[in-house]
């Protein structure tokens, strides 16, 4: 893989430029030099959108850098304590150079200390992957590349940089989702590195967020998810370890075991973003985790391969995968149930199933368009695919939308409010009633509100109001 490389200022929004562009003067001014580095230096070098920048200062104290931004911006303090500013109402951070030293496990536990004049290349040395310690000086349009990353960039190639790379755990987490995000393919001797590290106890809330930017931002997912099996960190998620050599029928998955069509229904996901957080997040995980119960229902016959039940028993390994990330049940409560339903889409297509058991689908799953997803994503994972390889999506959702439930449940025709008007006080049969009546809604039973008042009346004798 060879990608061009060439940084082009004028692909940055001309107002944030021209503040980066003022700050590196103002730090000029006072004696100092600023570099730009890091990930906006990488994607600037592969003409990729600028989301921050990155400075980082030499030659000039924290007091004497404070005292030099303080002047013409306000400032954010809380990286005070690593020499680290970030400037109010700007995507710009301005910080120093840092000598880092572990002091015990996980991913927070080092001693920082801001050091102006450290050089450049035992700065970069700190630096997790070789393509985000290449520095450049927007003044001079200097490149400074100690550990050859502009190489690495052009070949594909994710390296670290030096040896405190086994420093921090968390940067095989964040290797994971740079080769997904990238397309990189990940140097041998990191490989070797990251087989060394063990996870350490690293904060859920940080492995979740690497996770996330697989999920959300990678463009081949199954990048990222090859490198963790190759560097045996798979042991730390069992559910993706144990798919691994689990056997698939060859005459519905070509593709081979569960952990490989696993890759490629990621990889169809990551194609089909609909680029809203929330929506992307859940899908995403859902995807992930869609097979988890293959392991525990997968049979071999003489005659074919069947995993059985695999839909239901996926439930569990899924809360275990995400409840050692996260606590966020909201997430965890939609991604289990498309887990559990992702075959319905293509059940339902082949049944040409009723509009009663529609609706029951859109009751279970809150969002059926979610659901269509993931079992495209399914589907397109088993290559090669035949010419029309998902007519269940596209009917699915038409019959979603003509009834009005593809991206929410079905709303209630009878509410509390009703239930008063034929003289019910408020009470703990509301529920009861309520339920009678959403559950007849669902069957198709009752369409509108005067349909269910007559159910209510008929089934618990329920006299007519006098007029």
């Amino acid at each position: 893989m060879n990608r061009p490389l060439k940084i082009q200022t004028d692909q940055f929004s001309p107002d944030i430029w021209q503040e980066v562009l003022k700050v590196c003067r103002l730090i000029e001014q006072a004696g100092g030099r600023a570099w730009l580095v890091g990930g906006s230096v990488r994607d600037a070098l592969w003409g990729l959108p600028i989301r921050d920048f990155d400075l980082e200062v030499y030659n000039l104290d924290d007091a004497t850098l404070r005292k030099t931004l303080d002047s013409d911006y306000r400032m954010d303090f809380v990286g005070q304590a690593y020499g680290i500013y970030k400037l109010l109402g700007l995507d710009i951070d301005v910080g120093l150079p840092r000598r880092e030293s572990k002091t015990g496990k996980g991913h927070k536990n080092f001693e920082i200390v801001a050091d102006p004049n450290l050089n450049l290349p035992e700065a970069a040395a700190r630096r997790d992957f070789t393509i985000n310690s290449i520095y450049y000086d927007p003044l001079t349009e200097e490149i400074q590349d100690p550990y050859n990353g502009q190489n690495d960039l052009s070949q594909g190639i994710l390296r670290h940089t030096s040896p405190a790379f086994r420093e921090d755990p968390l940067r095989v987490l964040r290797g994971m989702q740079f080769a997904a995000r990238f397309e990189l393919t990940v140097a041998p001797e990191t490989v070797t590195e990251c087989q060394s590290i063990d996870m350490e106890g690293l904060a859920p809330e940080r492995v979740f967020w690497e996770w996330e930017k697989l999920i959300l931002r990678g463009v081949k997912p199954s990048y990222g998810l090859q490198f963790l099996s190759d560097c045996g960190w798979i042991q730390y998620f069992p559910e993706l370890n144990d798919l691994q050599g689990v056997p698939q029928d060859p005459q519905w998955h070509p593709e081979g075991d569960v952990w490989n069509h696993t890759l490629h229904c990621m990889d169809s996901f990551a194609e089909d973003r609909v680029q809203d957080h929330r929506e992307d997040l859940v899908v995403g995980l859902a995807v992930l985790c869609h097979d988890f119960g293959k392991p525990k229902t997968t049979e071999i016959r003489p005659d074919k391969i069947t995993s059985y039940g695999h839909d239901k028993k996926g439930e569990a390994p899924t809360r275990s995968f995400l409840g050692r990330m996260t606590h966020q049940a909201d997430l965890v409560r939609d991604v289990v149930v498309l887990v559990v339903e992702h075959m319905r889409p293509n059940i339902f297509y082949r049944d040409k199933s009723s509009d009663a058991a529609i609706r029951r689908l859109a009751d279970r799953v809150g969002r059926i368009d979610r659901l269509v997803r993931v079992a495209k994503a399914d589907v397109m994972g088993r290559p090669p695919l035949p010419e029309d390889p998902f007519p269940a999506g596209p009917w699915l959702l038409a019959q979603a939308w003509r009834l009005k439930v593809c991206n929410n449940r079905p709303e209630p025709l009878v509410l509390g409010r009703h239930l008063i008007e034929l003289g019910y006080s408020p009470s703990e049969e509301f529920k009861k009633l309520l339920q009678r009546c959403y559950q007849a809604q669902l069957s198709g039973d009752i369409t509108n509100i005067e349909e269910g008042k007559k159910l209510i009346r008929r089934e618990f004798e329920v006299p007519e109001k006098e007029s």
